[in-house]
């Protein structure tokens, strides 16, 4: 009985999602194994046969899986070999795409920064820079823990360090923008203080201290009050 093999991709396996559908099945020969540790262990599934992942899907899925474990119990919860059985595949096969945990996390970071830099460059103005960086924080909890969480990362990894660089690079061009009458001479000091303004009050309403001061009101209005408070020209 023949098993069905992947072939491994051509580049870099995209983070957002499946690459396309998966090649036609052919028997398997000892340089196409589906796993390079192995053969994957038995997933049962509603069809009773063992689970299939498209190029990239399994590396999609496992991030996915994690992220969902980090917003539930935290970071220190995570396991890749738990991962690997809620994926459906050998408790080898995450090892594969991120060798260890701290490739994992670092992974996740990387892309929590990728996903805020883009956020940044829509930004009209500084005030909406903080705005757009408090509504990342609430849509991509997980991302924001493990992003800030810098000894749970592989600190001079390249994809992380360019997307951390281009998040900040971001924040900076918004900072910059602002005449130096609203926010001070020193654009370096300002970038610091809006950071920290944004940063503290996504912090802190995520893990649920301003419940009271925020109440009812939606969290992006109150933060545009404090930021005009500081920034009087953002």
């Amino acid at each position: 009985m023949t098993k069905s093999t992947r072939t491994p991709s051509t580049g870099p396996t995209e983070s957002s999602g499946p690459s396309g559908p998966s090649k036609a099945s052919k028997p398997s020969g000892p340089s196409e194994a589906s796993e390079p540790s192995g053969p994957s262990e038995p997933s049962a599934n509603k069809s009773g046969g063992r689970r299939a992942y498209h190029h990239g899907d399994l590396r999609r899925a496992i991030v996915a899986a994690a992220l969902d474990v980090i917003s539930a119990e935290g970071p220190s919860a995570l396991s890749l070999r738990d991962l690997a059985r809620r994926a459906g595949v050998s408790h080898a096969a995450p090892a594969h795409h991120f060798k260890d945990r701290t490739g994992l996390l670092t992974a996740i970071a990387a892309e929590g920064y990728g996903l805020l830099a883009a956020t940044l460059t829509e930004a009209a103005d500084l005030k909406d820079a903080g705005v757009r960086y408090v509504r990342f924080a609430r849509e991509h909890p997980a991302h924001f823990q493990v992003m800030f969480t810098p000894e749970l990362l592989r600190g001079n990894d390249l994809e992380l360090t360019t997307a951390r660089a281009l998040a900040g690079e971001r924040l900076r061009d918004a900072v910059s923008a602002v005449p130096s009458e609203g926010r001070g001479t020193d654009a370096r000091l300002a970038g610091v203080a809006a950071w920290s303004l944004a940063h503290g009050f996504a912090t802190l309403l995520l893990s649920h201290n301003l419940d009271g001061p925020v109440g009812d009101q939606d969290p992006e209005d109150v933060f545009r009050a404090l930021s005009s408070m500081l920034f009087r020209s953002a």
